[in-house]
């Protein structure tokens, strides 16, 4: 016997199969579905803030979705770090901000609002480039070997952008190398030690090569020395301190930039952003930022970024307790 079903019947099946096609998307939405938010840890205008926005907007571009950079400074990112640790991990919250956010901030406070190995998901490396050591224009050397033999005799001060500090280490690296006593004078930022380098009122410092433009564009300073192990493109003639003989390796370790989600982002997610990041380094937009910033290296993918943080990660860190610094 065939059973026919009544209309109601039917009407009722209809209706359910609608109400499951509708609700099916919603269920299973692809990343990105809705806005996304980077939470950057530094002030608007400076380098972290300037390449988070565009890396940004080529996210936007890619994605189709709008994306927003909040600056959320303080505390050396701290305060950036604990918003996103406790944002759900789904994407749509991330984090921009720098190798002292993620490594040196285990030696300089004695307790932190999140945990850097824990509470994070490296997404993208970005390098934040060579960092020049500068000297005033009247200290009679135009490299390591003759800046050296000049500290030897008289009293040298460099300046650094903060305790802490990669110039900081370098101090304390180049004192260590050569058995010399110059004074680290701490400055909050590089733009007022940039002006006591240029008049004079410290013999020089380390810091960026933007930051340190007007000071070697008015020839009121000039560069001695670049750490890392390669040359900078925007200062050619300039020896690395490997080349000059200096082998140790605080001047090897390369400080970062990066962008980072809250720990158990899916995986997929985590790649696809990683991606857009290395496409992005390639953008003729981006491109230009890096050479405006003497920076010869763009984003690198999370595989990349792991690596480094395993491999240099605790070389800072024993850095920066070398200093003797008492954690805040």
């Amino acid at each position: 016997m065939i059973i026919r079903p009544t209309r109601r019947q039917v009407l009722r099946v209809s209706a359910a199969a609608a109400a499951s096609t509708l609700a099916a998307p919603a269920i299973a939405q692809a990343w990105p579905s809705r806005p996304i938010r980077i939470i950057c840890g530094y002030p608007a205008g400076g380098l972290t803030d300037t390449f988070a926005r565009a890396y940004g907007d080529f996210i936007a571009q890619k994605t189709g979705q709008s994306v927003t950079v909040e600056n959320k400074a303080g505390a050396s990112g701290a305060i950036a770090a604990e918003q996103v640790k406790n944002a759900a991990p789904d994407g749509y919250t991330l984090m921009w901000t720098i190798s002292t956010t993620m490594v040196m901030n285990k030696v300089l406070f004695k307790k932190l609002p999140y945990d850097p190995d824990k509470d994070f998901v490296p997404i993208s490396w970005m390098d934040a480039g060579h960092l020049p050591t500068i000297v005033n224009k009247n200290v009679p050397a135009k490299n390591l070997k003759e800046f050296v033999a000049y500290a030897r005799s008289n009293k040298v001060s460099l300046g650094t952008y903060g305790a802490g500090s990669y110039s900081h280490v370098a101090v304390a690296a180049l004192n260590r190398a050569f058995d010399l006593k110059m004074e680290a004078v701490h400055y909050r930022g590089e733009a007022p030690m940039w002006n006591d380098v240029s008049s004079g009122s410290v013999q020089g410092g380390s810091g960026s090569y933007a930051a340190a433009a007007s000071t070697l564009q008015t020839g009121n300073g000039h560069a001695i020395a670049v750490p890392t192990k390669t040359r900078m493109r925007k200062l050619p003639d300039v020896g690395t301190f490997l080349e000059q003989g200096v082998t140790d390796i605080a001047f090897q370790v390369q400080g970062f930039i990066c962008l980072v989600g809250p720990a158990a982002m899916p995986k997929d997610i985590v790649k696809k952003l990683s991606d857009m990041m290395v496409e992005g380094g390639k953008s003729e937009r981006i491109q230009k930022i890096l050479d405006t910033f003497g920076i010869d290296t763009a984003a690198q993918d999370h595989v990349f970024f792991e690596k480094i943080l395993a491999e240099q990660g605790p070389i800072w860190l024993d850095l920066v307790r070398g200093l003797g610094i008492e954690p805040a």
